[in-house]
């Protein structure tokens, strides 16, 4: 039965002046069943295009300003897109389609769950509405039926009642967030699917048998004389890991994976912490959203996600569930029924985060935080005496040993976002800083750390190394941001690396002193073991590959080979330290001499053999310090973009993982060198899904100077 309340005349004559079309359509579809003794007079079957019955109807004037049309016509195809849940909107596809008085369209099941916890802005344009729909069994709508218009499909009513008028002296809009129910104790994170998971283990087990991580080791030069010591001799251990057995398949649908996609990879809990103070209102949360959305739709129904959502306060709008298709739907919907106001308190957003893993009752083999923000901290830190540790929950924090061990990946969002903040936040956790400056590019950025988080390969990783020969002893380890330690004796080291994604590459230089020895022609100087743990089969495994490093020792060493592989990670090395000592000189307000850094260390890096040879990693190490310069050409264009850009590339380097970075996740940014085929998946997908911004593209293959240029 489809019941239809007509408008009163007043509102009607209104509607014509301004050229309002507000509707909700009922597709074809729908049986009308019989007449019931307690329903409405029955719309006629014939309804034009344009709302009008041809026959005769029944008006009944209320006090509602709707007006609910029912359209069977499919003469024109309506090609709207829901903002919400990003589907095209169809007449005659079992769905009803809202068409609010700011005039976007809904699918209305999307729009009544966005709305149904007090949001009454449009998710689009931010208009505020005075009406919102909203659904409800029949009986519980009876009692309301003199003040509200309804559409009765199936056993529902799809009401839109008339919301009243804020109170006055509150000053700011109601956040959807705040009126959600919370527990004490979050230990209502959805079960896991024991059978699936057991599929997923015997698969793994059976892609393990010829898929094991490889180890390679290079010194610097093949031989050394034997009356000659060498100081400072470079020995690198390149690490890869095994891919992931994933099937890369562009053209896939964002619904649901196949069980041979989902079962090749680690299911992960990962949670969401989002800013969605005032600041976010606009198009920042329009991009959130959408960027949120594509987050779920590649998602598998082995994932859990939980969203939590903070401003002056946090609350966790949506409990650690699977990505089902009835989960993607919900956490849909609570996505879209974020509302930005208030302050921010990165603080409580991160603590609501920590306490999902700390009281999840199953967990995932993988589990992380996504981070965004776009403001400064206004609760917890002290600008006068900073300490951004008390930022992150101890129970986050890597160097705590009975920690959770939870990388957060944080991303600022926009020139306003504390990145010294973020950076740290990262940086205490093991997880990475993004700098988003562009903010189209959100869903890029999303994009590109999922695609590495959705391909854990490789887990609680921890590498020894040892000198063989008697005389040798370490000099140091270049780890970067990697915990790694040496012995009294500096004869052996260790280093702890952790989570590594599907084929993704980690270098660490190993520096030895290697002195005179006449006793033989050849010397063995280290071997490293390595042993990490499987995600989904829990097996430890053992590093495959050369496991020794050794070094002529003739009386001459004649035309000795140089390892291109050690000199370029020289480069990395020798380019990150430098952007470290320019921060510092640009942090004390000494731009010169931070551009002064930089200069030089591009200088040196074009004089290298691995420069010289044309080698990649060179050439974007070039380009990147070129960028950081111009970024700190005076004092606002740093505070506006340098410091962001240049944390977030020491974030890249240090953990020699991806990071978004500048206006794109272009390839002409240093960001390639570190991509997995898993992340240029995944990204993709995204800029396949994205609406073409020439514009942005164009921004993206010029320098920052060409850029600012442009812009005056």
């Amino acid at each position: 039965m489809i019941d239809v309340f007509k408008m009163g005349s007043k509102w009607r004559k209104m509607k014509l002046a301004f050229g309002i079309n507000m509707c909700v359509q009922v597709p074809k579809t729908i049986e009308h069943s019989s007449s019931s003794p307690n329903s409405a007079p029955t719309v006629s079957d014939h309804v034009s295009q344009s709302g009008e019955a041809s026959g005769h109807r029944t008006t009944t004037p209320t006090p509602s300003s709707y007006d609910i049309r029912l359209s069977k016509s499919k003469s024109k195809s309506f090609k709207g897109t829901c903002a919400i849940c990003l589907s095209i909107m169809k007449p005659g596809q079992g769905h009803a389609i809202f068409t609010a008085e700011c005039s976007h369209s809904f699918h209305f099941q999307c729009i009544t769950s966005n709305v149904k916890y007090g949001n009454q802005i449009c998710p689009v344009c931010r208009a505020k509405w005075k009406e919102v729909p909203f659904q409800s069994s029949v009986s519980n709508v009876s009692r309301d039926i003199s003040q509200i218009n309804r559409v009765t499909v199936d056993d529902w009513t799809t009401v839109v009642r008339r919301l009243p008028n804020p109170q006055v002296g509150t000053g700011r809009q109601i956040s959807s967030h705040n009126n959600v129910h919370e527990p004490a104790i979050f230990d209502d994170d959805e079960a896991l699917d024991p059978q699936t998971s057991a599929i997923q283990v015997k698969n793994e087990a059976d892609n393990n048998m010829k898929n094991t991580m490889e180890i390679k080791l290079y010194p610097e030069v093949s031989a050394v004389s034997k009356l000659a010591c060498h100081e400072n001799f470079a020995v690198l251990i390149h690490l890869k890991a095994p891919h992931s057995g994933r099937k890369q398949n562009s053209e896939r649908n964002n619904t649901e994976s196949s069980a041979s996609v989902q079962n090749s990879r680690a299911p992960i809990d990962l949670v969401t912490v989002l800013d969605v103070s005032g600041s976010m209102a606009g198009t920042k949360i329009v991009l959130l959203k959408r960027a949120m959305g594509f987050v779920i739709q590649n998602l598998s129904s082995l994932d859990r996600l939980c969203v939590i959502a903070f401003s002056s306060t946090a609350r966790r709008i949506f409990p650690l569930q699977r990505m089902t298709d009835a989960g993607r739907q919900r956490a849909l919907h609570a996505i879209n029924s974020l509302v930005p106001n208030g302050g921010t308190n990165i603080a409580e957003g991160l603590r609501k985060g920590a306490k999902v893993f700390i009281d999840r009752r199953w967990k995932n083999p993988v589990s992380s935080i996504i981070f965004l923000s776009d403001g400064q901290d206004t609760y917890t830190i002290n600008r006068v005496g900073i300490d951004y540790r008390s930022l992150v929950p101890n129970s986050i924090h890597r160097d705590n040993g009975e920690g959770l061990q939870i990388p957060v990946h944080a991303f600022g969002f926009g020139a306003d976002h504390d990145a010294t903040a973020m950076h740290s936040i990262s940086e205490m956790s093991g997880g990475t800083f993004s700098f988003i400056e562009a903010e189209d590019v959100i869903q890029d950025a999303f994009a590109q750390c999922i695609g590495g988080l959705l391909s854990v390969v490789v887990q609680e990783l921890h590498v020894e190394v040892q000198c063989v020969h008697p005389h040798l002893q370490l000099s140091s380890v270049k780890a970067g941001s990697y915990q790694s330690s040496l012995t009294e004796n500096a004869r052996m080291a260790s280093i702890k690396v952790g989570d590594m994604y599907a084929e993704e590459e980690r270098d660490f230089l190993i520096t030895i002193n290697v002195p005179v020895d006449e006793s033989s022609d050849e010397m063995s100087l280290l071997t490293v073991r390595g042993l990490y743990k499987d995600p989904i089969t829990k097996e430890m495994m053992g590093l495959e590959g050369t496991s020794e490093v050794k070094i002529q020792r003739p009386y001459v060493a004649r035309d000795p080979v140089v390892s291109l592989e050690v000199d370029k990670q020289r480069n990395r090395v020798r380019a990150a330290e430098a952007m470290v000592e320019a921060r510092v000189k640009a942090e004390r307000g000494d731009l010169a001499a931070a551009v002064s850094v930089l200069e030089r260390c591009h200088k040196a890096l074009s004089e290298t053999i691995s420069a010289r040879a044309g080698d990649r990693l060179c050439v974007v190490l070039s380009a990147e310090l070129k960028e950081m310069q111009e970024r700190m050409t005076n004092q606002r264009v740093y505070e506006q973009s340098g410091r962001a850009y240049v944390l977030s590339g020491l974030s890249s380097h240090s953990w020699q993982r991806a990071t978004a970075r500048g206006d794109s996740t272009d390839s002409t940014s240093l960001v390639q060198a570190y991509q997995t085929p898993s992340m240029v998946d995944m990204v993709s997908r995204s800029q396949i899904l994205r609406t073409p911004q020439p514009a942005s593209t164009l921004r993206s293959t010029r320098s920052f100077a060409e850029r600012q240029r442009g812009r005056k």
